[in-house]
């Protein structure tokens, strides 16, 4: 995602609002008028973060460092994403530090917005096909061997894949050809694919999302994969990592120069030659 298509996001409500609820309270301290309105019982150094106050900010910002990497966040888009429901815990937390009540207007405000201002959701083109079970994923994989699939395992609850489902969509769109297709299968609702294909699909996994490339109905590639010695190396899933993992741009384009031709061009081809012969 370019620069410029990321400040466009950020201009959709649902972002700029999360951002003020998220600094909401140190620019409360640091607007001396409102400050003095809202803090005026806590005597002279009512404007000054305290020593508490500057320990809940700073283990917010490790909070967010530790969980935006672990969730694979590449983007500015991402890491405000996967840090406003930090953020906002810290700043419920610091209102009812200095009063409980505005603690639990800030609560109540959160749940408002969240319920009026759902995250927006990737609205762009995409040719995705969804299995909705095992039977039909595996024979899909077979049904034509020279079809080459592009699959994203996922589940609905985990950060990484919900940040992963526009990049996906946007390569299906770019990449989709009759014999390079993309797919997806949640496994968090069907364990029995996850089982098969060795992913986790539990709370702390490391393996969500996971894409595998299957080529003659068999894995070839797949990410986050495991070296050696069994451990699972990090993946960041980035457009441009997933196209240098994969070899996308070479992928598509042998599939390009063996294309698949649909039955109409067959016939129209068979027709043209007679015509010749005749």
């Amino acid at each position: 995602m370019s620069f410029q298509k990321q400040l466009r996001e950020l201009l959709k409500p649902y972002y700029w609002i999360n951002i003020f609820l998220s600094i909401s309270y140190v620019l409360a301290k640091k607007l001396v008028p409102l400050c003095a309105k809202l803090f005026k019982h806590r005597g002279e150094d009512m404007c000054e973060l305290d020593s508490r106050e500057t320990e809940i900010l700073f283990f917010l910002l490790i909070v967010v460092m530790i969980r935006s990497r672990k969730t694979g966040s590449v983007t500015m888009v991402n890491y405000l994403s996967a840090s406003f429901l930090y953020t906002k815990v810290a700043n419920a937390i610091l209102w009812a530090y200095s009063d409980f009540r505005y603690g639990i207007g800030f609560f109540l405000l959160c749940v408002l917005v969240s319920t009026v201002l759902p995250e927006p959701s990737y609205s762009g083109p995409e040719h995705i096909i969804y299995f909705r079970n095992m039977h039909t994923f595996e024979e899909e994989l077979v049904r034509d061997k020279r079809i080459n699939w592009m699959i994203c395992f996922y589940t609905v609850w985990n950060p990484s894949c919900v940040n992963f489902a526009p990049i996906f969509a946007e390569l299906s769109a770019e990449y989709n050809l009759e014999n390079l297709k993309f797919g997806k299968v949640d496994i968090g609702r069907f364990p029995d694919v996850a089982q098969k294909y060795r992913i986790s699909d539990s709370s702390f996994s490391r393996q969500l999302p996971t894409v595998i490339c299957f080529k003659n109905g068999k894995e070839v590639e797949r990410r986050p994969c495991v070296d050696a010695k069994g451990k699972l190396q990090k993946f960041f899933f980035s457009a441009d990592n997933i196209r240098a993992a994969f070899g996308l741009n070479q992928l598509y384009k042998e599939c390009v120069e063996n294309s698949i031709k649909k039955p109409k061009q067959m016939i129209t081809t068979a027709a043209t030659a007679v015509k010749k012969s005749q």
